[in-house]
């Protein structure tokens, strides 16, 4: 990838207590920009070269006062990482309307808020950079984690849009698609709570969670997904979509676009074991 100055330029990383939003803030710090990380709750490990506010991305007055404080203090803002996520497991039928708008609050909601919030600041300096981090289950359903994935497509449905409609203004707009990738996010992933007593589909939930989580702790390093995100922020003129991790659930994505329907679907439903 080309290269731009990182020098001067101020970046938001939302969800930047731990996981890839911690690796993230660290990694950008060390690389020359000024951040500003953001997150419900404090760091356990004070920040090393960057900044922390609270900022709830569920409360959309929060994140205009917190992008307000960030750009006060900095006199600009050139980039921002959407970052702030978490997941949930169980059927879609074991999945309350009132589970699915908590997560979609935080995974897509949140985004839109931000995204939403800066936007006016980047127009008008013609200039600026969103990547939104979604997932690999942003493209593939993945069998009890249906409302997770659909939190990542709509995330994925909205920047692509966004990307065009903000092109003209000089605003570059990004996905960035994680595999499994070893962070707190496993052990953090809540279970809707009629999964803890439908007969219905148990057996087969936690067969499909088992192999979730075991490839989730044997995933690769945050750092790998916040060396991409790094390139992403240095390139010129970055495209929209990269995925990162896991050699073959990247080409798992690509894959879904060209085996027949009922051979990719039968190769996910006995990976996971819900065949």
């Amino acid at each position: 990838m080309a290269r731009e100055a990182a020098e001067g330029k101020v970046v938001l990383v939302t969800g930047a207590s731990s996981g890839i939003g911690r690796a993230c803030a660290d990694l950008l710090a060390r690389s020359g920009f000024t951040v500003h990380g953001t997150s419900r709750s404090a760091p356990v490990d004070p920040p090393a070269g960057w900044t922390w506010q609270e900022m709830d991305v569920r409360d959309g007055a929060a994140v205009g006062d917190g992008v307000a404080r960030i750009v006060a203090a900095a006199g600009r803002l050139d980039a921002v990482v959407n970052n702030a996520g978490f997941g949930i497991a169980g059927a879609v039928e074991d999945t309350t309307v009132g589970e699915a708008l908590d997560l979609f609050q935080t995974n897509f909601l949140g985004a839109l808020r931000v995204c939403r919030a800066v936007l006016p600041h980047f127009r008008a300096r013609g200039t600026g950079t969103i990547v939104n981090v979604s997932s690999l289950g942003g493209r593939i359903g993945l069998p009890f984690q249906g409302l997770y994935s659909a939190s990542k497509y709509a995330l994925e449905g909205m920047t692509e849009a966004l990307r065009m409609e903000v092109k003209p203004f000089g605003v570059k707009v990004v996905l960035v698609e994680p595999g499994d990738t070893r962070t707190g996010f496993t052990a953090h992933r809540q279970r809707t709570a009629l999964s803890e007593t439908n007969g219905a589909y148990r057996e087969r939930f936690i067969r499909a969670l088992q192999r979730i989580e075991e490839d989730e702790t044997g995933g690769g390093s945050p750092e790998v997904v916040a060396r991409l995100i790094l390139r992403v922020l240095r390139h010129p003129s970055p495209r929209l979509r990269y995925t990162v991790g896991n050699p073959v659930q990247r080409l798992a994505a690509v894959a879904r676009g060209v085996l027949p329907g009922r051979l990719f679907e039968w190769g996910i439903m006995r990976y996971y074991g819900v065949h």
